[in-house]
């Protein structure tokens, strides 16, 4: 039986490379005068830079990394990961077995509790499956409870969750509908963190309000998220910071750290300004043009396996997108190593598909668009638009955000525009703050072409391609009954050689489709202060805080 991660302390985690230079940030420095160390000699306060606000504090509305991140210290969920990998491993469920292709029974820790004091038992994992799947409305709308649809199909009736039942208080069976070869893995996603039942009904999680496009968050998902995890939600300033404090009564190792501080840092300059000024310990999506300078001045760097991909989403309910010409004329007009060179991260690769070669299916002499302007303007004519009726598109990027697949979202704007511009295509440039754009692109057909990117949750197909283009969607605009039926089918494979085959025909049949153009597989960088000497870096960003040491 693999043991816990949160149990297995730092287990398999490579500690950082740290210079030996002079302590740059004290506990003043940080913004914290009174020193809460567990170790008189250690400032147990940890400082990160994020780049946004989380969406919701209730991870079942939850599907971007700032949301998950913080979700991720205050939340835990029946399955985790192996440290340093996109692996399942015993979390909540310290084991399962599978007797059939759609049954699954979890035997649980025991002895855990929430913070508030609820007991976690069977009936609280099943409260939160139950909960889910009965969502209505917004709550269920692609903007709100992202993961669930796309990975269980769909609400109630529709979705390929049956049942699950409490067999004991440390035994929950989970039944699907059909079987889904990801659904463990899946389960490693803070969507699907176990919470509190009593603070659920409390505080009213599910009475969210406004749109699908402007949704807004219940008074649990605003401010009192309780989960099992390390550390218990303190309090939240929008724009500013959230503050969580360590759990007293952690069920797993609790570590160092005994206080952790979200500072939002939109800008990715101020963020490298704030760790050389020591008011921070560290930060995640270093810029390309900042990596030596932190490098020659002693600050510890450190990449995350790039488990993502960038790409130009097409949404084909807008004007002329509908069209294969257009699409592949864009795709022909981009020149993807032009825009790794000059805008994205060394050790940046090129995107062929929408996966990163690491992952099952990841097809080898997939059909490409190689570079090539001329045939661009060429299928740009067979589609009916030339220079007196050029094709006119909206183009949608987000500002004052970095994400580990797209760390400098204004430059690859700037760099993909002037080449679709230089074929003769129209933009017109459209720009939003991180969760407002996730609202725009999610919930709503009002967008054009548009950047966004995907850093995988866990190593399954599925979660690429399935999460893309499984079902019809907001983001992609088409319907394509072929393709869905295709994954449906794909995701329910029961071996990896079932899966690897499937998903090479899926592949092709994508790019041939061309919903969109997969543009780069960025390496993500995090840059600390020489005090942090060890950093659970994980490809699919389930960093949690009480894994970090610290020196000082």
């Amino acid at each position: 039986m693999l043991q816990s991660p949160r149990r297995r302390l730092l287990a398999g985690v490579a500690a950082l490379a740290v210079s030996a230079i002079a302590l740059t940030a004290c506990a003043s420095e940080r913004g914290n005068d009174t020193d809460t160390t567990a170790d008189s000699d250690v400032d147990s306060t940890f400082v990160f830079a994020s780049s946004g606000d989380p969406a919701s504090l209730d991870p079942a509305f939850a599907s971007d990394g700032e949301t998950f991140r913080v979700a991720r210290q205050i939340f835990e969920g029946l399955v985790g990961t192996v440290p340093g990998t996109a692996d399942p491993a015993p979390l909540l469920a310290k084991s399962w077995e599978q007797p059939d292709d759609t049954t699954y029974v979890f035997t649980l820790e025991e002895g855990v509790t929430f913070h508030d004091g609820t007991d976690f038992n069977a009936e609280a994992v099943c409260y939160n499956f139950d909960r889910q799947n009965a969502f209505t409305g917004v709550a269920a709308s692609q903007s709100m409870a992202y993961y669930w649809g796309v990975i269980m199909r769909g609400f109630g009736d529709d979705s390929i969750y049956d049942s699950c039942t409490a067999d004991s208080d440390t035994q929950a069976t989970i039944t699907l509908k059909q079987p889904f070869a990801g659904f463990i893995p899946a389960l490693s996603l803070p969507s699907f963190s176990i919470q509190s039942p009593t603070a659920l009904e409390k505080y009213g999680a599910d009475e969210v309000g406004g749109t699908e496009e402007a949704p807004v968050q219940s008074e649990y998902g605003q401010g009192h998220p309780t989960g099992t995890g390390p550390f218990v939600f303190d309090s939240i300033s929008p724009g500013e910071q959230v503050v969580l404090k360590a759990n007293a009564d952690y069920w797993g190792e609790q570590g160092q750290v005994q206080e952790v501080i979200f500072k939002v840092i939109a800008d990715t300059t101020a963020r490298r300004q704030a760790l050389e000024a020591g008011s921070i310990d560290g930060y995640d999506l270093v810029a390309p043009a900042d990596l030596q300078a932190l490098d020659d001045a002693g600050f510890s760097l450190v990449n995350r396996e790039p488990f993502n991909v960038l790409y130009l989403g097409i949404n084909q309910a807008a004007e002329g997108l509908d069209d294969i010409k257009v699409r592949q004329a864009i795709a022909y007009a981009i020149d993807k190593d032009a825009l790794i060179s000059q805008v994205l991260p060394e050790g940046t690769e090129a995107a062929t598909q929408f996966m990163p070669p690491a992952v099952i299916g990841w097809n080898e002499s997939v059909t490409t668009y190689d570079y090539d302007p001329a045939k661009a303007e060429e299928l740009l004519a067979e589609a009916g638009y030339d220079e007196s009726n050029p094709l006119e598109i909206t183009f949608n990027y987000p500002v004052n955000i970095s994400r580990p697949y797209m760390p400098n979202p204004e430059q690859i704007f700037t760099n993909l525009s002037s080449q679709l511009e230089a074929v003769g295509i129209k933009l017109t440039p459209v720009t939003n703050e991180w969760v407002e754009y996730l609202d725009l692109i999610q919930g709503g057909s009002d967008h054009g072409i548009h950047l966004l990117g995907w850093t995988g949750d866990y190593n399954d197909p599925d979660n690429f391609v399935g999460t893309f283009f499984g079902l019809q969607t907001n983001e992609w605009g088409f319907d394509n009954p072929e393709l869905f039926d295709a994954l449906s089918e794909a995701r329910g494979l029961a071996t990896e050689e079932e899966q690897e085959a499937a998903y090479i025909d899926i592949n092709e049949q994508i790019m041939q489709f061309l919903p969109g153009v997969p543009l780069a597989h960025p390496v993500p960088t995090l840059a600390f202060d020489p005090r942090v000497t060890s950093y659970p870096a994980s490809p699919v960003q389930d960093e949690v805080f009480n894994m970090i040491e610290l020196s000082e």
